[in-house]
């Protein structure tokens, strides 16, 4: 049964859990991939920054809300300005269309979500260290 994830606290805490069991699981594949991942975001000829930013421009396109929350507060740590963020959002709906519009909703709800947690407890905001290395 899947678990219900209303807020931050309940995404960060069902992704660790599940991170864990699924590399636990020893597949190197899997694992290989995951490794992929983390290494593609880090600093290079495209700042962090952009990278989450185009990472949540897919995650919008594709319709993925997991994707959409971890890559709104991977960008909010990376110093994305509210400005930025709806320019992004902007791309995300041109490309995807107006069944993006549900997604935009509830990313533009995480955002808020995100802005509040970064003002009254930011140590909260962060993620754990990635799980893929």
């Amino acid at each position: 049964m899947a678990e219900k994830i209303d807020n931050l606290e309940d995404f960060k805490l069902f992704r660790e859990k599940m991170n864990d069991k699924i590399l636990s699981s020893g597949h190197l594949g899997i694992k290989r991939f995951f490794t992929l991942d983390t290494k593609a975001f880090q600093e290079g000829a495209l700042s962090v920054k952009t990278k989450e930013m185009l990472g949540l421009v897919s995650s919008l396109v594709l319709r993925c809300d997991d994707c959409i929350t971890y890559h709104i507060i991977q960008a909010v740590l990376s110093g994305v300005s509210d400005e930025e963020f709806y320019e992004t959002f902007n791309i995300g709906l041109l490309v995807g269309g107006s069944i993006v519009v549900p997604h935009l909703r509830r990313a533009v709800a995480r955002l808020e979500e995100c802005r509040e947690l970064e003002k009254k407890d930011p140590d909260k905001l962060s993620m754990n260290s990635s799980p893929y290395d």
